[in-house]
């Protein structure tokens, strides 16, 4: 019996709806906006933090980096005592020492990947074009996260004897060998020829993240050993009779150079003449994020102290920079999350007022079922079910609405944007319990309702 007074009511509630059907479209307008909104927002928000996350792998995590400082000029002054200018101190720069050093007395590093980065041209079948070399040893690999697509990685031996072997990256190979296999080939890198012994997967890198965090395009650089690129391209830690040359020019002394180059240099050789350090890069990976901070630190006053009180090093904590951008991330997530929750608030306010107008328009509907035996209970039913219906038949509309935006953001704005079942059940959920609790006056004020006035009212 009271299952049957219970679909009673709704089967009155359902026909209510139905025959005011522009009445109950306009009251579910809040809900249905509300509802796309927060699914669209929280869509928009997953994919930025998916994209964040895409950049801790990119910059590594517990990454310390350890970056030389390049002066403009050899001299600079220090002090000026008397109008006297001094000339800087000496340094030894950032060397494979140093790594060594790091590596045998620090406790708590997983891994430590040297670079030494070369900017340089690539030559095959008459196509030239500048990229970048990279001399990096195996656990530059492990740290970037870079993931073989085709041959295999440096032998122990080739990375001995600094064999003339490389990697290549996506780019190159679609620049250099379209249409065939690249393993095995050789490809002219600067002045020596490098045998390519495997290819890199893609690393789709945006360019917001390049400029932000520093991250080179990945695909169009070349990585061969360390030791290869040492002993056969550049190794700045080793003074050469150039180098001898050009500081007896800037002395006003002589030395005696046998075989030395006297054409002129570029500016970028030029400037690459004034990089004293043997390493233009060094990532750190530490074992737990806590100590970032303190071997930070100690690294800091280790390469110091071994370069003589010069600070020409600057080090870097990229999880830093990252954790900042994901707070700012959460708090355009909550910015947003607002913003649909007061959408949502609004169209429980809109139906509270459709309802008790309707309450108003209905007061003799209210007068005779009162008056044919309904009870005070079946009103306050009759009206909740009207509410929630009118509320899930928009959350329902929102949802659709909901998707459809995400992908519509995703396709033409081109912000990458993650729907998950939690956001859809979750705003439906809210939905629903929108219109319970904004119908809940609206029906109790038709319950109260006198049935003998009720029948009176014109």
């Amino acid at each position: 019996m009271f299952s049957q007074r219970i679909m009673a009511n709704l089967y009155i509630a359902i026909g209510a709806v139905l025959t005011n059907k522009i009445r109950s479209l306009l009251t579910a307008l809040g809900i249905i906006f509300g509802v796309a909104a927060v699914i669209a927002m929280l869509a928009i928000g997953n994919g930025a933090q998916q994209e964040i996350l895409a950049q801790i792998k990119l910059v590594g995590v517990n990454n310390i980096v350890i970056k030389p400082i390049i002066e403009q000029e050899e001299e600079k002054i220090a002090e000026s005592t008397g109008g006297k200018k001094e000339k800087k101190k000496f340094s030894p720069g950032l060397t494979v020492r140093d790594l060594n050093s790091i590596k045998h007395t620090i406790p708590g590093i997983t891994k430590i990947s040297p670079e030494i980065i070369l900017n340089t041209y690539v030559i095959r079948t008459g196509v030239r074009r500048s990229a970048k070399l990279v001399g990096v040893n195996p656990s530059y690999f492990d740290i970037y996260n870079f993931e073989l697509y085709q041959g295999k990685h440096f032998s122990e031996e080739q990375l001995k004897i600094g064999a003339p072997v490389c990697l290549i990256g996506s780019a190159i190979k679609s620049k250099f060998f379209p249409t065939e296999d690249p393993i095995g080939k050789t490809i002219k890198v600067g002045p020596h020829w490098l045998t390519i012994v495997g290819v890199l997967k893609e690393r789709l890198v945006s360019k917001n993240s390049i400029s932000k965090l520093g991250i080179r395009d990945f695909n169009m650089d070349i990585y061969a050993p360390l030791q290869t690129v040492l002993v056969r391209y550049r190794n700045r830690d080793v003074i050469s009779a150039e180098a001898l040359r050009k500081e007896a020019q800037k002395s006003g002394g002589m030395v005696v150079i046998i075989g030395g180059n006297t054409e002129d240099e570029s500016d970028e050789q030029q400037a690459e003449s004034k990089n004293y350090h043997q390493l233009d890069r060094l990532v750190i990976q530490v074992d737990e994020t806590e100590k970032l901070q303190s071997v930070a630190e100690i690294i800091s006053r280790m390469l110091t102290r071994r370069h003589y009180e010069v600070v020409d090093f600057e080090i870097e904590i990229p999880e830093l920079l990252l954790k900042q951008q994901q707070r700012t991330n959460d708090i355009f997530n909550y910015v947003l999350g607002a913003i649909a929750g007061i959408s949502l608030l609004v169209g429980g306010i809109g139906i509270m007022n459709i309802m008790l107008a309707s309450v108003l328009e209905r007061i003799k509907e209210i007068g005779l079922r009162l008056s044919i035996g309904a009870q005070k209970s079946d009103v306050v039913q009759q009206f909740l079910f009207e509410a929630v219906m009118i509320s899930v038949s928009g959350g329902l509309i929102g949802v659709v609405l909901g998707v459809t935006l995400a992908y519509l953001v995703s396709a033409f704005a081109g912000i990458p944007t993650i729907i998950s079942f939690t956001s859809i059940l979750l705003s439906f959920g809210v939905a629903a319990t929108v219109g319970l609790i904004f119908g809940i006056a609206p029906a109790r004020r038709a319950a109260s309702q006198d049935p003998i006035t009720s029948l009176r009212h014109e």
